[in-house]
């Protein structure tokens, strides 16, 4: 399919992602992963936006594109996905995707939620879908277009095993400090930088030790940010400046900044490991996967695909998707290669914060909680 667009407009029918979690309000998905699939050969058209990102950011614009491609594929439909390249194509590629006769559009990240309203109240027959963010504007607590379905997730719970693990980690090293930083801040930013902080302070109060946070101050609401999402000098000299204050483990909350906190590990040679955003690093960026001690996941392919399927059944309800550890819209990564290196116990540890989390008997308590 050729289309004239403002970006890039790709018409695609490909391979399912692998990653299966439970997702939804509500019923629970299939044991395939996701509601079951209606009869392929409908004429249903599901499109997908990106923030400026891109689909290669190997956090969630990627996992966005593959929960569609997956959705595309099992329901045997064609879907159109627009990258956008800056902030000024968000409107144009909404319009672009109205104009192709759309029947859902996925918004990806909180960024388009002006435009995804704005398009949404023009367009109260088409189904619209936004990542991390409930499209509430004017800030009054509703989503601001009755046809737009949020897809948040609590990561503070998933990102407080992050932290747990990280301070078990330097610890260990006898180092005993951590850092993060973010790219913009932004809730859906620093509600990783809210749990990362409070697993280490359970790690302290548990274990009697003094890890510091480094970049981030969870009760002043503060910390480094690189003011955008892109991986440039920027954002490699604000990871510089927390590893020069001694960190050994580093959390970048922002898509491809990731790239820029490597890059300054390796070129300062330093005995220090990362956590990955959004999707498992160690996969989706093997080139890291040294670096990468372990990610704190949201599904969102399977959010995206949940709601792609709901839309082709008429089955689509703009009540929130929350994604939490019950539900499993949130977790925590394999250790991959550093398994084998983790501080004795930690795992059971982790299995048991997890298993406490769920039952309701520890609140992760972030203020920037969906």
């Amino acid at each position: 399919m050729t289309l004239s667009t403002p970006q890039k407009l790709v018409g695609i029918t490909a391979a399912a992602g692998l990653l299966v979690a439970l997702a939804g309000c509500g019923a629970a998905p299939d044991e395939a992963g996701g509601s079951a699939a209606p009869e392929a050969g409908s004429d249903f058209t599901p499109c997908l936006v990106s923030d400026e990102g891109g689909w290669n950011d190997r956090s969630f614009n990627q996992s966005a594109k593959e929960g569609m491609d997956r959705a595309a594929k099992e329901l045997g439909v064609e879907s159109i996905e627009v990258e956008s390249t800056t902030e000024n194509d968000y409107a144009p590629n909404l319009e672009t995707l109205v104009s192709e006769g759309c029947d859902l559009i996925v918004a990806v990240g909180f960024k388009l939620a002006p435009a995804t309203v704005a398009s949404a109240t023009a367009n109260p027959d088409i189904d619209y879908a936004i990542i991390d963010d409930y499209a509430d504007t004017d800030f009054d607590g509703k989503t601001d277009a009755p046809n737009i379905k949020p897809l948040v997730f609590n990561t503070a719970e998933a990102a407080y095993l992050g932290g747990y693990a990280a301070a078990a980690w330097s610890a260990d090293a006898g180092v005993n400090k951590v850092g993060t930083f973010g790219g913009d801040k932004f809730n859906s930013v620093t509600v990783f930088m809210d749990g990362f902080q409070l697993g280490v302070e359970k790690y302290n109060e548990d274990k009697g030790a003094n890890v510091g946070v480094v970049g981030w101050d969870i009760t002043a609401q503060d910390g480094n940010f690189t003011g955008g999402f892109t991986a440039n000098d920027t954002a490699k000299q604000v990871a510089q400046g927390i590893l020069d204050q001694g960190v050994d483990v580093i959390l970048p909350v922002g898509g491809p900044i990731y790239q820029s906190a490597a890059q300054a590990i390796r070129e300062g040679n330093r005995d220090v490991v990362m956590l990955g955003v959004d999707s498992d690093l160690a996969v989706s960026a093997p080139d890291v996967a040294d670096l990468t001690l372990v990610s704190i996941q949201k599904a969102i392919d399977v959010a995206v695909y949940d709601a792609t399927v709901a839309a082709q059944s008429g089955d689509f309800s703009t009540d929130p998707y929350v994604g939490t550890l019950k539900n499993e819209g949130v977790k925590l990564s394999s250790f991959h290669d550093f398994e084998s290196r983790l501080p004795a116990g930690l795992a059971d540890e982790l299995t048991a914060l997890q298993e406490a989390i769920v039952a309701g008997d520890i609140t992760v308590d972030s203020p920037n909680s969906p």
